[in-house]
């Protein structure tokens, strides 16, 4: 019992302070901008491009895909750089230097930005409800909170392995973008996934995020938490697998560099 009040400690702690490292250098307004306008200029922008392109009618499509899909901005971005921030500050040494459980501290990593990244999503909706019409009269809100989290870890998951890329690579950034923008079409959130090709779609169903998009739709259209549960399991299954992947990661990556001398280097 001890040792577990010690490691939920060690959790919430590393957890606090890897989110507060990471966004010590902004002004709250500057934050809380970034939280409350980039949601609604993508989602502006793809909902008018949508239509447009489509033929007008179907703006909730986008409306829900990019609202969703917000969630990859703390789950690519923010997990990223909470993981791989420690080599650039140069903290990494200490970090693995020390006895603490390594589960508690990867992990922790992503607590907030789970939190943080489903008040982005819930900003977005807001937005397409005053701005676009986005009707959620039919929607079982409580399930489509539940999607939000899911739909966000799953991400985060994916985010704790793009995290540990970071520390075996130099050029992180394009690779977050890269993935990022590949979101935007393989997840469903702009392009539906029935129109994709087959190698499309085959990318499409073994990312994060595809079927978070898909049962948020369909809640939005009146369906039920118990028709949309197969899409959540499969979601959250998906991105603990990244999860997973990422720790192990993690793990080889402490192993080699202290082997091999190079905990700063790539």
């Amino acid at each position: 019992m001890k040792t577990i009040r010690k490691n939920m400690i060690l959790f919430w702690q590393g957890t606090m302070l890897s989110y507060r490292a990471l966004f010590a250098w902004l002004r709250p307004i500057t934050y809380m901008a970034s939280k409350i306008f980039s949601p609604l200029a993508q989602i502006y922008f793809f909902v008018f491009l949508g239509t447009y392109g489509s033929g007008g009618g179907n703006s909730d499509f986008y409306v829900i895909g990019n609202a969703i899909q917000i969630t990859s901005v703390s789950g690519i971005f923010g997990v990223t750089f909470s993981v791989g921030g420690d080599r650039d500050a140069g903290t990494l040494p200490y970090l693995f230097g020390s006895p603490a459980n390594r589960f508690m501290i990867f992990f922790g990593r992503a607590f907030m930005h789970v939190i943080d990244g489903a008040i982005g999503v819930v900003i977005a909706l807001t937005w397409g409800v005053l701005l676009m019409g986005l009707d959620l009269s039919h929607t079982d809100l409580s399930a489509l909170g539940l999607t939000i989290i899911i739909t966000t870890i799953s991400t985060c998951g994916l985010g704790l392995l793009m995290g540990c890329l970071s520390l075996i690579t130099a050029n992180v950034m394009f690779v977050n973008n890269f993935v990022y923008f590949a979101l935007l079409i393989f997840s469903g959130a702009n392009v539906p996934i029935a129109s994709l090709p087959a190698w499309m779609q085959f990318i499409s169903n073994i990312l994060p995020l595809t079927r978070g998009v898909t049962a948020s739709r369909a809640l939005a259209a009146g369906a039920t938490l118990g028709e949309v549960s197969p899409l959540l399991l499969s979601e959250i299954g998906i991105g603990l697998i990244y999860g997973a992947l990422g720790y192990f990661l993690f793990a080889w990556f402490e192993v080699q560099a202290k082997k091999k001398g190079t905990l700063e280097t790539v």
